[in-house]
């Protein structure tokens, strides 16, 4: 067979196309995706720059309502403001327009007020309470010795007897008594008496007395009676007791 004929034979030419559609694809799928995988890549990025898009709107959204109502909250504080302030200026344009010498007598009261409340103020309380105490203190110790004074006082008394001998058996008894009774003092109080025989027809006047001790002792009573020398020889004390 010659050449040419088996060139006519083979159809290779006639099926180029098709070769060359199967060289595209596979030097595309060498060097990487195809246009339209990349086309579909590009389309999926765009989609999701939209969505990002979307939602950053919506946090600008919500951040600029955040803002207005903060604004309105500004705006109602200023008003406030705005309103104390006028309500300020009014009242000093009063206090302006008021006479001076009232305010002069309301912040001397309010002084004087001041003052009297300082006055009040017990400073020094434990101090007047232990002068307070103190004069009650006295005020009754000045009251019980008052009533004391009143009471009778209790006045130390004593019961003596007395032995007063004669000289002799021929001594006025009688007589002696007289004497020994004669003698007065404040204080003493004579009482019961009697003889007592001692021997030999001699007899002793025993004599009893209440003195108050204070004032009466029994020297002087001893001094006293003797000074009736013609009739008494001595005095002794039998009996002494307090009463």
């Amino acid at each position: 067979m010659s050449g040419l004929q088996c060139l006519g034979e083979d159809n290779i030419w006639f099926e180029k196309p098709r070769y060359d559609e199967a060289e595209r694809r596979f030097y595309e799928g060498a060097n990487g995706p195809s246009t339209h995988s990349h086309h579909q890549s590009s389309s999926d990025h765009r989609v999701g720059v939209q969505s990002s898009s979307a939602s950053g709107d919506q946090e600008l959204v919500s951040r600029m309502k955040s803002v207005e109502l903060e604004n309105q909250g500004l705006q109602k504080v200023v008003e406030d403001l705005r309103a104390a302030l006028s309500k300020l200026e009014n009242r000093v344009r009063v206090l302006e327009r008021s006479p001076a010498v009232p305010c002069a007598k309301a912040v001397t009261v309010q002084s004087v007020k001041v003052e009297e409340d300082d006055d009040d103020m017990d400073l020094f309380g434990s101090d007047e309470e232990d002068e307070e105490a103190e004069r009650l203190k006295e005020e009754r110790i000045a009251a019980y010795a008052a009533k004391k004074s009143k009471k009778p006082a209790l006045i130390a008394k004593s019961s003596i007897l007395l032995d007063v001998k004669p000289w002799d058996d021929e001594t006025d008894m009688s007589k002696l008594e007289e004497c020994v009774r004669s003698v007065v003092a404040d204080g003493l109080l004579w009482g019961q008496s009697k003889l007592v025989p001692v021997g030999y027809g001699i007899k002793k006047l025993q004599i009893g007395c209440v003195v108050e001790d204070d004032k009466v002792g029994t020297d002087l009573l001893e001094e006293e009676i003797t000074k009736f020398e013609d009739y008494v020889q001595s005095v002794d004390v039998a009996a002494f007791n307090k009463i």
